[in-house]
């Protein structure tokens, strides 16, 4: 499209970390979110398996105890709401949705500097890549 080589740079660092960062919400929204937003059942995430970051941050960060209840529980497709509200419990104990937020966070900071830092793009295209950073990443469906 004719851009300079930085601006190259700058985009591509910007669908990275966007794409990341999407990621990471719809792992948190996989666990957290209101079926009533998503369309999708509380917890949906936890029945199917899904090892996303969230789980792997738990999991690394747990005791024998924890870690059995996450063999235990995750991947059961008839995993109750007292099933899922206990992974829930123990992903939010161990500090693992915290981290994942951060991680947000941080993505959403650096895309948002990279599409910033362009030369070739005008007012308008920032603006409108910068706002898909909050679409992306500040949803709840």
């Amino acid at each position: 499209a004719g851009v300079s080589e930085q601006d190259r740079a700058a985009l591509s660092s910007y669908g990275l970390d966007l794409g990341e960062a999407f990621q990471l919400r719809d792992d948190v929204l996989g666990v957290f979110g209101d079926p009533a937003q998503t369309g999708k059942p509380a917890g949906d995430d936890l029945r199917e398996g899904k090892r996303t970051v969230l789980v792997a941050l738990a999991m690394d960060h747990a005791d024998p105890p924890v870690v059995a209840l996450f063999e235990k529980l995750l991947g059961l497709e008839d995993l109750d709401q007292p099933g899922v509200d206990e992974l829930r419990a123990a992903i939010t104990a161990s500090g693992a949705l915290e981290r994942v937020e951060l991680m947000i966070q941080d993505l959403t900071a650096s895309a948002r500097r990279a599409v910033l830092s362009t030369t070739g793009l005008t007012e308008q295209g920032r603006m409108a890549l910068a706002a898909l950073i909050d679409v992306s990443t500040a949803r709840s469906a």
